[in-house]
């Protein structure tokens, strides 16, 4: 289903059948909402940009935040994430539960590109919900999972919240009942060893403290780079320049497209990407980000991204070229 599908969005019971049905849409890049402590989330397959692109879009307005990514276990999570030791104390503390680590990426992680936002940390949760453990262990994947909510409007607490914004409009929902937290996981990054506050939430920034010791930095603190869901939205900055709606190539410039009517002078390119040879928006926001860094190593010194269209996704992926091509 694609969020301009008008059909029903099915009903699955929190059960071994329901939750197997639920991992099985989710592994064919559909989009399942269901329960965790906090609230309900909208669960897309983390390594698959083009399942995360449709998550984006069925919330409405989309802008390309870096995302949660809801793992099962500890081994799931530092197959995604390199984990300090304060971040293990976090973690052997506070999951499963309502808090989320915001840590460096591995290298082989599977949580994709646009799911990260570009950035090389990555956004980890064990949820405690049973509902959403036992998901997350039949996926046997990641599982990025924002509210499962049209944007800007009230989180979801109950499946009956989810589809008055969404019914319709994703492929199913598990009914687990109301949610018991009721507000999102609190964020944590941990990324130069100093842990800092991104969001409050679930877990009370007091136990965190009393844990670690010392008080946590807040989220002023932890630069400029947003990192997480609940900071500022971050951009992947290209070392070379960017310039954009290019009608022409110059000559030596590396050329992000779109659609199949090459731009004058791309024979002279340095290199060239193609965001989506057929137009569509939402394998372009799925190949966003590794196409501008594949195009930065190529050693230009500016890229011209050709017009892209403004509408659907259109609109986040000329957000994030705007920011990419802002001045620095």
């Amino acid at each position: 289903m694609t969020p301009s599908t008008q059909a029903d969005t099915g009903r699955l019971a929190p059960d071994e059948a329901g939750i197997a049905q639920a991992a099985s849409r989710l592994a064919a890049g559909g989009l399942v909402a269901f329960p965790t402590e906090t609230v309900y989330g909208l669960g897309a397959d983390g390594r698959d940009g083009r399942a995360v692109a449709a998550l984006y879009a069925a919330k409405g307005r989309p802008s390309f935040n870096p995302l949660i990514a809801h793992v099962a276990g500890m081994d799931a999570a530092r197959a995604e994430g390199v984990f300090a030791p304060v971040a293990m104390r976090l973690a052997e503390a506070f999951w499963p539960g309502p808090l989320t680590l915001v840590v460096p990426r591995q290298a082989d992680g599977t949580v994709c590109d646009l799911a990260r936002a570009g950035l090389d940390s990555v956004g980890l949760r064990m949820p405690s919900h049973p509902v959403a453990r036992d998901l997350l262990r039949r996926a046997g994947f990641p599982v990025v999972a924002p509210s499962a909510n049209l944007s800007g409007r009230i989180s979801p607490t109950s499946p009956e919240d989810v589809l008055a914004d969404l019914d319709g409009i994703i492929d199913a929902v598990v009914m687990g009942g109301r949610t018991e937290v009721g507000v999102e996981s609190t964020i944590v990054a941990i990324l130069d060893g100093e842990p800092s506050l991104l969001r409050p939430g679930g877990v009370p920034r007091e136990a965190i403290e009393a844990l670690l010791g010392r008080p946590l930095a807040s989220g002023r603190d932890a630069g400029e780079t947003p990192i997480a869901p609940g900071a500022l939205l971050s951009h992947y900055a290209p070392r070379a320049t960017v310039r954009l709606e290019a009608k022409v190539i110059r000559p030596g410039e590396a050329a992000l497209l779109f659609g199949s009517v090459p731009p004058a002078g791309l024979e002279v390119a340095a290199a060239s990407r193609d965001l989506s040879p057929g137009g569509d928006l939402a394998e372009a926001a799925a190949n966003l980000f590794g196409h501008l860094r594949a195009l930065d190593a190529s050693g230009a010194t500016s890229i011209a991204v050709v017009p892209i269209p403004d509408h659907g996704l259109g609109e986040a992926i000329n957000d994030r070229l705007r920011r990419a091509a802002a001045e620095r």
